[in-house]
């Protein structure tokens, strides 16, 4: 049985085939998921389980380099935004680099999943709560 955090196969061999600038989304429940796009979910009910716990335990395996979010969570979700970016800081520290961090519109942020290896879905139900990370080196 694997020994580290992260459980869940699906997410596991998403993390281990990224290469450097591949990106996965983290996204809410009602995030729009390309047909051409894998789809892990995640979602058992409303708010189960939250964006903030998904993102904190694919981060703990995933080494990242740059993440968007969609310019809309600042005014429509400041409290997720604020967490999420103390989140970010506190990743930087553990991975020991910058994250660079890009807003996009909603719809442009819609636009770039297609193009992601695969979107996490989260049971959460509050607005805006989608990320892109794009994987960094660990070298």
């Amino acid at each position: 049985m694997k020994k580290a955090v992260l459980l869940n196969a699906d997410i596991s061999q998403v993390v281990a085939s990224l290469g450097h600038t591949d990106r996965i989304v983290i996204a809410d429940a009602g995030l729009p998921i390309p047909a051409t796009t894998q789809r892990i979910d995640l979602a058992l009910t409303h708010g189960v389980p939250e964006f903030l716990q998904v993102f904190s335990v694919v981060t703990d395996e995933m080494q990242v380099e740059h993440a968007v979010l969609a310019e809309e969570i600042k005014q429509h979700n400041p409290d997720l935004h604020e967490s999420l970016i103390g989140q970010l800081k506190r990743l930087e520290q553990q991975q020991g680099n910058t994250i660079t961090l890009e807003y996009v519109s909603h719809q442009a942020f819609k636009q770039q999943t297609q193009t992601t290896r695969a979107v996490i879905r989260s049971g959460e139900c509050s607005p805006y709560a989608n990320i892109i990370l794009c994987a960094g080196v660990t070298f």
